[in-house]
């Protein structure tokens, strides 16, 4: 398949300020001011611009076991809707990818999808945060990571023995932070507004005394841990004191916690229930201001599909999470996040932390591509929405940022509401 990119702009700049692209078989074959051939497809659009491929962290894609919420195909459609190449999957699914078997089905099932999916390999088996899983074997049939996901490994022993173990061939371990004997019946961010709306609240601390211990766990073991959901003022400071020390350590923020408080949740929307909670306004800016100064690595989408009976009840009942991979470059844009920052982190940073090798834009180079405008500002919908689940809390919000699709080797995704 021949595609031409005409009149783009390549991010960062380094050519003239308009260009065309050709790509023959997956294959960038040229690439000048103006070219004229027989094509199986012409793209064109006002202020397209032209970036390696972005990458995700830490999505849900439900498959095996809770397909009627997600499936890899969905799923990978989302991504490439929202401007991703390559997407990493957390454990959680039924059965959780804690062993060889389970790592090869996402690796086989998804080499034919227009995103490329990296699978975490969970810790420990099932989850359950009680005996390490196969974490060797997992890494030799294409595990990128370890993370028990959505669980966060409480016992000290068990981490311990993981980072000394991934040490071997210099893996990383990914923890959501959340000490879950400490309000463990939290709805919400412990404050005001959860005493003025009756919710249980679920203070700061649950994050930031897991990410302490960790810390003191990574000084002794020297191996390399991230952590994903961060949400309070206070784990940025530990995590900048960390990196200040040179330990191996990273961090990603979820694009709501840069854009939503917990003064939202007055009105008890269920889209807005996840976990970390939604924390201050205070939080949040120190948030963004992680980003502008560098300390953040990137923002991880946190996409997790939920169906209608697990959102449509009371706020107590209803489950975590929400999806975002769609909206997240929108979401950066409107938060005042610098496309240039963006595109930065979700290409360079998290690449360099996973040890994966960074795509290129030049003649002979495989095709990795991320069409998009960064200045466009729209309404979010749910016309723009290609999970198969509809919990988002952005649907009737400003954004900035519109992205058209992807070009992934001979894979070709273009968004229906922007082609």
């Amino acid at each position: 398949m021949k595609v031409l990119l005409k009149d783009v702009i390549i991010f960062p700049r380094h050519t003239p300020l308009h260009t065309d692209i050709l790509i023959e078989n997956g294959i960038i074959t040229r690439i000048e001011k103006s070219i004229n051939a027989s094509t199986d497809e012409v793209i064109q659009h006002k202020n397209m611009h032209v970036s390696i491929g972005w990458m995700d962290c830490f999505a849900n894609f439900a498959d095996p076991g809770n397909e009627y919420k997600e499936t890899l195909e969905s799923g990978s459609n989302a991504a490439a809707a929202g401007g991703y190449t390559e997407v990493i999957l957390i454990p959680n699914t039924n059965p959780p990818v804690h062993n060889k078997s389970q790592v090869e089905y996402i690796v086989q099932k998804s080499k034919s999808l227009p995103v490329k999916i990296h699978p975490l390999g969970s810790i420990t088996k099932n989850t359950e945060g009680r005996q390490l899983s196969e974490i060797y074997d997992m890494q030799n049939s294409g595990a990128i990571a370890f993370s028990d996901g959505i669980e966060c490994l409480q016992s000290s022993g068990l981490l311990l023995k993981a980072l000394e173990y991934i040490k071997a061939f210099d893996g990383i371990i990914i923890q959501l932070p959340d000490d879950k004997t400490i309000a463990s019946n939290g709805l919400m961010n412990e404050g005001i507004t959860s005493l003025q709306s009756g919710l249980q609240g679920r203070p700061g601390i649950s994050e930031e005394i897991i990410i302490a211990r960790d810390i003191e766990l990574l000084k002794y073991t020297g191996s390399k841990i991230h952590f994903t959901g961060i949400s309070t003022k206070k784990s940025l400071n530990l995590i900048s004191n960390a990196k200040k020390e040179g330990l191996k350590i990273s961090c990603s923020v979820t694009p709501y916690h840069l854009y939503f408080i917990d003064e939202d949740i007055k009105d008890y929307n269920t889209n807005l229930k996840v976990n970390p909670p939604l924390r201050t306004k205070e939080d949040m800016l120190a948030l963004r201001e992680g980003i502008k100064n560098g300390l953040i690595d990137f923002i991880a989408s946190h996409h997790q599909p939920q169906h209608w009976d697990d959102k449509t009840c009371e706020f107590e009942y209803a489950g975590n999470g929400m999806i975002g991979l769609e909206s997240i470059f929108g979401v950066a844009g409107i938060c005042g996040i610098d496309s240039a920052d963006f595109i930065k982190m979700q290409t360079k940073n998290i690449r360099n932390i996973f040890n994966l090798e960074l795509p290129q834009i030049k003649q002979g180079a495989k095709a990795n591509l991320t069409l998009f405008d960064p200045d466009h500002e729209y309404i979010f919908n749910e016309k723009h929405i290609y999970s198969k689940s509809n919990n988002c809390p952005y649907i009737g919000k400003r954004l900035k940022g519109k992205t058209f699709g992807i070009i992934n080797g001979d894979q070709l995704f273009l968004s229906e509401l922007f082609s």
